[in-house]
């Protein structure tokens, strides 16, 4: 379940009841994504919290930018949170998809690559692995919990993007606007692939989609309202176009269904991101949940 960021109105103790209900319910794990230009809470500093707010379930970013960050100081802050939360951490990554965010911090766009990411995460696997990476006395710290540091999951819709993560990615953290489960299992496909060439265990493989319950009507125009807010860098009449197709709206019952097709495709989790700050939402999703 993915904490409502990018939600207006947020305040203290709606994030608190949220992440402390995705901890008690049936999930896997609580995820959260990454933004500059945009509302959101800063993802670092939501990962001091929700470790201290949760107890069970994987703390999962998705997903968190390299470029935008100088790479010893992300990777001293996502082992500070690998302690906090006793080794709970799951670093999903990716190049980002807006220039704004990297203008926002002075980052070049040009290294809006994957080999620029590639580049980054080698220097935080350093730091985590307790290496001098200058000529200071000790090695940057705190060590992280899981040894070598957090799994690396690479936020990708692309095949090309997974291939080149195979290198140095434990899996990948993917999203699917349309629910095509057959496109899905193609791109699992070439990640299976993609690791066993490269003589690495089974990928973990998720995807992530908006979610709404309600009636037809009422559950459709609430992940159209999110989209128009979220995807506020494309012209309004393309997100118009895009969402009587993209996420999904309807019951309980139909959500399973999803999931379960999923399942079958060997998806090892599907993180459902809401449309509302609504905890009524978060709390049908986890009936629903508890039913598979």
């Amino acid at each position: 379940m993915t904490m409502p960021v990018m939600e207006p109105a947020l305040d203290a103790a709606l994030l608190r009841d949220w992440a402390r209900a995705i901890d008690e319910g049936p999930f896997s794990s609580l995820c959260w994504g990454e933004r500059i230009a945009f509302g959101n809470p800063d993802s670092l500093t939501l990962l001091g919290a929700v470790s201290a707010w949760t107890q069970r379930v994987r703390l999962v970013t998705t997903v968190i930018v390299p470029q935008l960050h100088d790479p010893v100081m992300l990777a001293k802050a996502l082992a500070t949170g690998d302690l906090l939360s006793n080794g709970r951490l799951t670093v999903g990554i990716g190049v980002g998809g807006r220039h704004e965010d990297y203008n926002a911090v002075g980052a070049d766009p040009k290294t809006q690559t994957m080999r620029g990411m590639a580049e980054r995460v080698a220097v935080m696997k350093r730091v985590w692995a307790g290496e001098k990476i200058t000529e200071s006395v000790l090695p940057v710290g705190p060590s992280p919990v899981q040894a070598g540091g957090p799994p690396l999951h690479v936020g990708t819709i692309g095949p090309k993007t997974v291939r080149s993560a195979a290198a140095w990615a434990d899996g990948m953290a993917g999203t699917t606007l349309d629910l095509d489960v057959a496109k899905q299992n193609e791109l699992f496909d070439v990640a299976r692939t993609s690791w066993a060439e490269a003589s690495k265990p089974a990928p973990h493989l998720a995807t992530s989609f908006w979610f709404a319950f309600g009636s037809p009507d009422d559950a459709r125009a609430q992940v159209h309202r999110h989209l128009r807010r979220y995807m506020n860098w494309i012209p309004a009449e393309f997100v118009d176009a895009m969402a009587p197709t993209t996420g999904w709206a309807g019951t309980e019952r139909e959500l399973v269904t999803v999931l379960r097709q999923f399942a079958e495709i060997g998806t090892d989790e599907v993180h459902l991101i809401p449309t509302s700050s609504d905890i009524d939402q978060l709390r049908r999703a986890a009936d629903a949940v508890a039913a598979l």
